[in-house]
């Protein structure tokens, strides 16, 4: 086999371990990542884009292609007994810069394939991690791939291999939950009817005791006419059978509906006359929800359906697990630069394992109970299945020294989008994510600039670090003048989107994160908070 050098190991290609890999070589990680399967699975198994992960794309540098491919999910309709109950219209801010879409997994995971590439990586299709162990100086892993078996030592171990993960069983972690009794078959297919395109339909039929007894659900997909549906399965394709390791979940083998199956639902639960065509691929699938017990154990981690597995209601898993390998890469490689706090990895687990519990929790009352099972009021709830509101406010990494009076993001919330801001040299308006983008850690000072003794301070502590580790920059509110012992790029405010968005009230200093969130929050910014939080991330 290669026989690469690698300071870390993906196992599993699909979107989030392609997304751990990128973030990584994108960072200038030594990285390999494998995957049993010889090609990618023409299956639109996630379809769903969450606005959350499109501001993830941004970041990285690639969601310009994943726009061109996708479509826009502007709502879904809901029918029981063949009436519309609910037309939900999915708008959000306008502030926030990307809406819901759909794209099938397949094209999610060519484009990011394509985007690792660039970085001179490609997937070892056809290798599986078969077996690993850890020590002190990092982690020994056995592949068996198409040249045969290899030994490789590398420095920390990703599993991103899914639901019936090796990494996981390798590391004995526990994986509780349960499965769901019902079977459903998924296809994809072209659904000729009257019902606007752009829109999610979910049609139920209630039994004798006011229960759903069938179930429809369509998600556009892209192409004329085109969507992935989901449905019961009937008897003749029904079986008890489940994995060999119990964990019931994902597409099944060996018994894969046709086109009639999926018309005779059609027939029964369509709101509209409708006819199904053109079908792709269909299978059976199953349903568990699960998690386990601990995100990570000494040098090896889990994230995505390796990590957490629930029903599939709002799209949730898969965009939940790309933000699983978008928040441990900028840590791992942190620590593979030796530049890393000793406990800065372990905040991997206690980010983002409450994420996960809460992921599982919701979407698994959705799925019994519908999504009227959340409060009526759709605006939290539609910033909740964007994944905006999704922080670490409890995190052991975060710093807070503001108190918390104000209207803004705190520390460990996400650090919202915004526009109006005007340089020296460009005019054009910028977005803020426009000066985020492709950077680590970013220090924003908002001030009126007038004199002010942090200001050198807090400038030595920036130019302290290494290079590309700190960039900062001052956002002045209009009429301000550029703070004197900071040779910043300064940017004004000149529509006060960022004091409205942000809370500002008095002259602030922001940390965002290389993840998109606010690491802290410095009212009356001195260089005390910034150095404090500084040496919660960084080693000395």
């Amino acid at each position: 086999m290669r026989g690469d050098a690698a300071d870390v190991l993906v196992a599993g290609a699909g979107p989030v371990g392609l997304t751990a890999a990128a973030e990584l070589r994108r960072r200038g990680v030594a990285c390999r990542i494998v995957d049993r399967l010889p090609a990618r699975l023409p299956y639109a198994k996630a379809v769903g884009i969450q606005p959350r992960t499109l501001e993830v794309w941004d970041r990285m540098g690639l969601v310009r292609e994943a726009l061109e491919a996708a479509v826009p999910m502007y709502g879904q309709l809901v029918y029981v007994d063949g009436v519309r109950r609910e037309r939900m219209e999915m708008v959000l801010p306008p502030e926030v810069p990307y809406g819901f879409a759909a794209l099938p997994q397949y094209e999610t995971e060519r484009i990011l394939e394509g985007f690792l590439a660039r970085f001179g990586t490609r997937i070892e299709r056809g290798t599986e991690l078969v077996s690993f162990a850890q020590d002190a100086g990092g982690v020994t892993c056995r592949l068996v791939g198409p040249e045969g078996a290899e030994e490789l030592r590398t420095r920390y171990l990703v599993g991103c291999d899914g639901a019936h993960s090796l990494v996981r069983k390798g590391l004995g972690l526990a994986f509780g939950g349960g499965a769901f009794a019902e079977e459903y078959m998924l296809a994809d297919v072209r659904v000729d009817w009257d019902l606007p395109h752009g829109y999610g339909v979910r049609s139920t039929h209630l039994g004798p005791d006011g229960k759903p007894d069938d179930l429809l659900v369509c998600v556009p997909l892209p192409g004329p006419g085109r969507y992935r549906v989901s449905m019961l399965v009937p008897p003749e394709l029904s079986s008890p059978s489940v994995a060999p390791d119990g964990t019931a979940h994902g597409l099944e083998g060996g018994r894969a509906p046709d086109l009639s199956h999926v018309q005779a639902v059609l027939d029964r639960l369509s709101p509209r006359p409708a006819t199904a065509s053109d079908l792709r691929w269909s299978s059976v699938f199953r349903i568990s929800h699960r998690i386990v017990d601990r995100y990570s154990d000494g040098r090896v981690f889990v994230a995505g359906d390796a990590a957490h597995i629930h029903p599939p209601t709002g799209a949730q898993g898969m965009n939940t697990g790309i933000q699983d390998a978008w928040n441990l890469a900028w840590k791992l490689s942190l620590a593979v630069a030796g530049s890393a706090h000793p406990r800065l990895l372990d905040s991997y687990d206690a980010e983002r394992r409450p994420v996960g519990e809460e992921v599982v929790g919701r979407t698994v009352r959705h799925a019994t109970r519908g999504f009227s099972a959340d409060p009526a009021d759709p605006a939290p709830f539609l910033l909740r299945e964007a994944q905006l509101l999704v922080g670490y406010p409890g995190s052991p990494v975060v710093r807070r020294t503001d108190g918390g009076a104000h209207d803004g993001p705190g520390p460990g919330e996400r650090a919202p989008d915004c526009g109006g801001l005007t340089g020296e040299v460009a005019r054009f308006p910028l977005r803020l994510f426009d000066l985020l983008r492709d950077r680590e850690h970013v220090l924003l000072l908002h001030t009126d600039g007038a004199p002010a003794s942090y200001v050198p301070a807090l400038a030595a502590l920036a130019d302290g670090l290494p290079a590309g580790r700190l960039t900062a920059y001052a956002v002045l509110s209009e009429g301000g003048t550029a703070p004197a012992g900071a040779a910043w790029p300064v940017y004004r405010d000149a529509r006060g989107e960022f004091a409205r968005l942000y809370g500002v009230r008095e002259p602030t200093a922001f940390v965002v994160r290389p993840d998109g969130y606010l690491g802290a929050r410095l009212c009356l910014p001195e260089a005390e908070g910034l150095a404090a939080y500084l040496a919660g991330v960084f080693r000395d």
